[in-house]
């Protein structure tokens, strides 16, 4: 550890060494980042908004989560540079110890693992609803309920899915082909927010402008706390829906061409205030609109029969999508950190042998998935369970990094991290509080 931190200062001012030659550009980093943040949590926002008491208290736990969300990203990218590990757990793993890494590995498969059997059913729902769009209660020439066709039923629409778009998505080796995925979901996910945004404006001109709506309970600090999971982790009724960007920020890190620390706090700041600026929107303008009587599913709010809600689902489903790939290639990286790389010890992997190694992982952790997506009627329970886990990545593991590395740092005062130790134990504090919180809300309506 001594010797990483000697190595310190070249570090934070020259990337890393690295197996191959960073190629990911900023505005690229941009794009993934956003879009492992946007997930299905987005739909969940002005429900959020309601249930923390009003937007002025929503804000305000938006705010303080940005502090605590672009602090992880920040430490999360230092102690990559320090490491020189292109990986979350391995991060954590050099940072804090062999113990703590190999407990980071095994949450991180976990939740991811499940994340994508979220993912799955999120986008499974999304295509069941616009089934029914097309197929109103799946009657035929009003004889009553009538088998679906074929073509409509879940189980073949998201398998086709899978086979024809998730996979190939998948396969590549490099979190940086993703950027041009990331910018279709992240343009599909605005478009959302766009919708919900002139949808409140074209109800206030019809309707007369109307005044904001006035919650029938005062705010507390317990209706704060309790949408933590849904601003935090993007958390539908007991499901995190929502990929942080934090499970991927190393990765993305590792890959970016320009790995100056003070232009990787900048990517970050500039991330999570666009996220900020997203999800306010959506939040502020869902609430706006229906005020206590919001679905937890906004698009639900609106009339099913609406061609600018159908394609907003639509497109909506797209955006989940593009996240898939990016947990595919994070669940890999730990998959052979620990069972593959290990009973290989230092021996050079030839490039035929890790393509083929990389495509049977990718086709086993999308069938597993999808199996237990289509074939599992209740995982509710479970998934909010394990969803809680998504603290320790955001709070509590980068606060543990931070404090391994200020208890071997040796570098001057003007390199020092300049948020001090105690302020982070808060933060891990704070992390156990949103994950416990998280798990509370595991139970959920599937």
């Amino acid at each position: 550890m001594e010797k990483v931190a000697g190595e310190s200062v070249r570090l934070l001012d020259k990337p890393a060494a690295a197996a191959g030659s960073p190629s990911l550009s900023s505005a690229g980093a941009v794009f993934i980042m956003l879009k492992s943040a946007l997930g299905a949590g987005l739909l969940n926002f002005p429900w959020a908004f309601n249930k923390a008491g009003g937007i002025a208290p929503a804000v305000l736990v938006e705010l303080g989560s940005l502090v605590f969300l672009v602090s992880g990203l920040a430490v999360l990218g230092y102690a990559s540079s320090l490491s020189t590990q292109s990986t979350y757990q391995g991060v954590v793993r050099e940072v804090c110890g062999t113990a703590v890494g190999k407990l980071c590995e095994v949450c991180f498969i976990l939740n991811l693992f499940m994340i994508s059997v979220a993912f799955l059913r999120v986008v499974g729902d999304q295509l069941e609803k616009l089934c029914d769009s097309i197929y109103p209660n799946g009657t035929l020439s009003g004889e009553g309920p009538s088998l679906q066709h074929w073509y409509a039923d879940q189980r073949f629409t998201l398998s086709a899915l899978c086979v024809l778009v998730i996979f190939p998505l998948s396969v590549p080796k490099e979190i940086g082909f993703q950027k041009y995925s990331s910018i279709l979901g992240t343009l599909a996910a605005c478009y959302l927010t766009l919708v919900i945004v002139i949808k409140y404006h074209l109800q206030a001109e019809s309707l007369g402008l109307r005044e904001p709506p006035h919650p029938s309970r005062a705010s507390s600090w317990a209706s704060m706390f309790s949408v933590i999971p849904t601003i935090c982790f993007g958390f539908q009724d007991g499901v995190p829906c929502a990929l942080q960007c934090h499970e991927a920020c190393v990765a993305i890190y590792s890959s970016m061409r320009n790995q100056n620390f003070s232009h990787w706090v900048a990517v970050s700041v500039l991330s999570m205030l666009i996220c900020l600026l997203i999800y306010s929107l959506t939040g502020l303008y869902g609430y706006l609109t229906f005020g206590e009587d919001v679905a937890a599913d906004i698009l639900m709010s609106y009339p099913g029969n609406d061609a600018v809600v159908i394609v907003a689902r639509l497109l909506f489903g797209i955006s989940i999508v593009t996240i898939y790939p990016i947990v595919v290639l994070l669940g890999r990286s730990v998959v052979r950190d620990m069972w593959v790389n290990p009973k290989r010890g230092a021996v050079p992997v030839a490039e035929a042998h890790e393509q083929r190694t990389r495509v049977v992982l990718t086709v086993s952790w999308i069938a597993a998935t999808l199996a237990i997506a289509l074939f599992v009627p209740d995982i509710g329970k479970v998934i909010g369970l394990i969803g809680g886990i998504s603290a320790f990545f955001i709070f509590i593991f980068p606060g543990l990094c931070l404090v391994c590395m200020m208890g071997t740092e040796t570098v001057g005062p003007r390199k020092r991290w300049p948020v001090p130790v105690g302020g982070h134990r808060d933060c891990s504090r704070y992390g156990l509080k949103a994950s416990a919180e998280g798990c509370a809300r595991a139970p959920g309506p599937w």
